[in-house]
């Protein structure tokens, strides 16, 4: 048995949900960092000097950085305690955004960015740790039960209102005050959470929790990062581009080999023995790259084809945002009443459609308004899809796998993410928007196969 202990330092609050706002607020900053500086990528883009792979590395960095931090952050939040890694992650993310508002060039810029991912990954695993341990699950007390879900709801709820108005938040915030502000913004956030998480947050660890596997880290970096490599500099020697993407399966093959051997694997393979958690993994993927993905280059693209500035473009951005906030519960329905495969496999060619038209829209050079309608499509396919697919991998993993199974799914929505970036980056050449659309809904068509072909008719 692990020895969990936890602090009386932390002063909860009456309100039995306090705990879950103070660590919503926290989680969502982190998420809200992945969309808002979606809008201003072409501003970075003409004060800099970017290139599009330079530019795609604003987001990549980040991506990269967050997943490969991932696990490390979870086993030395068990191990020094959940709110002490929280509150480190949280100092970080401060002086991380402070640094991204003062970068200078190109190299700053990116490691900046990739400092906030590091912070984002202990804000991820120490904020769901501690609201597990908050809002335990219960057999005996259905009030207990529903506390917990509702805990999880709060932090759901937030997280995605933040990623859905991140690009119209950080639009006027950035024709008001600058791109630099997007960043900025967040010193005064992080001093709340910082003093919120002391209030109300106790401490925890686990004495025996997971060691600190370095060489995992390591190999799952290298797997993602040297691919995102390589695509980001297409234009460069066709035996470097081969090399890293054969070394990055490689170190992948690696990864696998040496969690086996593991007695207690960051991440167990054995998680996908199941047809089913394969193809909740390949949804995973394609909605990365053929919906997050697709957020990024869109003010790029609103801004060439139809000459928005980066208020408009926030505006704009809405349809393919908002969706992602107003259609969680109708996906909620869906796959208690007709399953995951209906409904993942549904979601997924509402996307893939909403990508064909937009893909349509930048070949042909057609009005803006059918640009925002292809938009709002492609938004509410991965709206009915998107909340429901982490927690599918969570329910199909066993019991006392199920923390893993939600990193897990955390990872390979941000490796799908990064890869996604630079695929539609090298294939667009900053230039050809239709071909990256093209290429964004064939991603979703590969997860609209996947769902139909793997999953069965499965209720939540």
């Amino acid at each position: 048995m692990s020895d969990l202990a936890q602090s009386t330092t932390g002063l909860s609050l009456k309100h039995p949900m306090a705990v879950a706002w103070v660590l919503a607020l926290s989680v969502s900053l982190a998420n809200f960092d992945v969309t808002v500086v979606a809008v201003v990528l072409p501003a970075i883009r003409d004060e800099l000097g970017f290139s599009i792979s330079a530019t795609a590395w604003v987001m990549d960095a980040y991506s990269l950085a967050f997943a490969g931090s991932l696990f490390a952050a979870g086993a030395l939040a068990d191990r020094f305690g959940r709110r002490r890694m929280l509150l480190l992650g949280n100092a970080g993310f401060a002086l991380a955004s402070l640094l991204c508002g003062l970068t200078w060039d190109g190299p700053s810029l990116w490691f900046a960015r990739a400092l906030q991912g590091v912070c984002a990954a202990f804000y991820i695993t120490g904020g769901l740790a501690a609201i597990s341990l908050a809002y335990p699950p219960s057999d005996n007390a259905a009030h207990a039960n529903h506390g917990r879900a509702r805990a999880f709801g709060i932090i759901g709820v937030t997280s995605g209102a933040a990623m859905a108005l991140g690009p119209t938040l950080g639009g006027f915030v950035a024709a008001g005050f600058g791109w630099r502000w997007i960043f900025l913004i967040n010193l005064p956030v992080c001093a709340i959470c910082a003093w919120a998480v002391r209030r109300v947050i106790a401490e925890s660890r686990d004495e025996e929790g997971r060691a600190l596997d370095i060489i995992g880290v390591v190999l799952l970096t290298l797997a993602i990062a040297l691919p995102v490599q390589a695509l980001l500099h297409s234009d460069g020697a066709p035996v470097w581009r081969w090399f890293a993407t054969g070394a990055g399966v490689l170190f992948g093959i690696a990864l696998v080999r040496q969690q086996k051997r593991r007695a207690k694997p960051m991440l167990d393979p054995m998680l996908f023995r199941r047809r089913e958690a394969i193809g909740i993994g390949c949804l995973l993927l394609s909605l990365s790259a053929g919906y997050w993905a697709t957020l990024i280059y869109l003010p790029l693209y609103l801004l060439a084809a139809f000459g928005l500035d980066v208020e408009r473009s926030g505006l704009a951005m809405l349809c393919a945002t908002l969706p992602m906030l107003a259609l969680p519960p109708v996906g909620v329905w869906a796959t208690q009443r007709y399953g995951w495969q209906a409904t993942f496999t549904g979601g997924l060619l509402l996307l893939t459609a909403g990508l064909t038209l937009l893909a349509y829209a930048a070949f042909t050079g057609v009005s803006l308004w059918f640009a925002l309608g292809a938009m709002l499509l492609l938004a509410s396919g991965a709206g009915v899809s998107n909340s429901q697919v982490s927690g599918a991998l969570v329910a199909l993993a066993p019991p006392d796998r199920a923390g893993m199974a939600s990193a897990m799914a955390t990872t390979l929505r941000q490796a799908g993410f990064a890869i996604g970036i630079a695929l539609l980056g090298a294939v667009s050449g900053g230039v050809n928007y239709a071909a990256a659309f093209g290429v964004a809904a064939f991603a979703a068509a590969l997860g609209a196969a996947a769902a139909a072909l793997t999953l069965k008719r499965i209720l939540t």
